[in-house]
């Protein structure tokens, strides 16, 4: 029986990454352009909001490009995603962190943030009814 014998002996196959650090992500990372809107969550850091779309997205974590100057690493963020206006949109918010920074050919910064907890579903409820008489 030789084909047992090669089941047996052969390695399984070892994937590297030449020229590059190794993987530390925990989960695989789609390529995926997904709208969010993203605010910093701590009130003393200099307020933007910033709408830019995901280049990959994964599990726990997301990375985009931006020109917004206000970043920097361990900052904590608010972000909905996905991100929409229209009333009838179901968003999500997260709190999230920044993990990685690196500056990109095009002049903008490359951002990775890490999903720390979600903090909920934003939605828009609108009323038509008059409100109670008192």
């Amino acid at each position: 029986m030789p084909s047992q014998d090669l089941m047996k002996t052969s390695s399984p196959a070892t994937f590297s990454r030449p020229n590059s650090l190794p993987e530390r992500r925990g989960s695989r990372r789609c390529k995926i352009t997904q709208l969010m809107r993203i605010r910093p969550s701590d009130p003393e850091k200099e307020h933007f909001e910033d709408l830019r779309g995901s280049m990959s997205v994964s599990r726990s974590g997301v990375y985009f490009q931006t020109s917004e100057t206000g970043y920097e690493i361990g900052l904590r963020l608010f972000v909905t995603m996905p991100y929409s206006k229209e009333p009838a949109a179901i968003n999500r918010e997260y709190l999230a962190e920044v993990v990685r920074m690196d500056p990109r050919s095009n002049g903008l910064t490359g951002v990775g943030i890490k999903i720390l907890m979600e903090m909920g579903i934003q939605q828009h409820s609108y009323s038509f009814n008059a409100p109670p008489r008192k």
